[in-house]
C-alpha cells in the first residue's frame, strides 16, 4: 500500500476517534468518498493498527446506534421550519 494511502487511513481514523464524527463527516473533511473512508477504517486499518481499529470500531458502533435518533431529529426540525415558513415564503 502506498505511503500516502497509509497516512490518509491513519488520519481518518484518528479524526473519527478524536471527534466522534461519522463516516460521512470524515469523508467530507478529507475530500474522499464515504465508501473509501468506510473501507479504510473497517478493513484496511485493521491490518495497519489493530489498537486504533478497535477505538474506531467503538465510535462507529455508537454512531450506528444513534443514527435513527439523528434522522428523526433532522426530520422533526425540517417540519418545524416548514411550519414557520410555509412553501419557502419570506415574510
Amino acid at each position: 500500500m502506498k505511503e500516502e494511502a497509509l497516512l490518509r487511513i491513519i488520519k481518518e481514523a484518528e479524526y473519527i476517534v478524536k471527534t466522534g464524527d461519522t463516516v460521512r463527516g470524515a469523508a467530507e473533511v478529507f475530500g474522499v468518498g464515504k465508501s473509501t473512508v468506510h473501507k479504510d477504517v473497517t478493513k484496511r486499518l485493521k491490518k495497519i493498527d489493530s489498537a486504533l481499529y478497535k477505538e474506531v470500531k467503538a465510535v462507529l458502533k455508537v454512531n450506528l446506534s444513534e443514527r435513527h435518533i439523528r434522522g428523526g431529529n433532522a426530520t422533526r426540525l425540517k417540519y418545524l421550519l416548514s411550519k414557520k415558513n410555509p412553501a419557502g415564503r419570506t415574510k
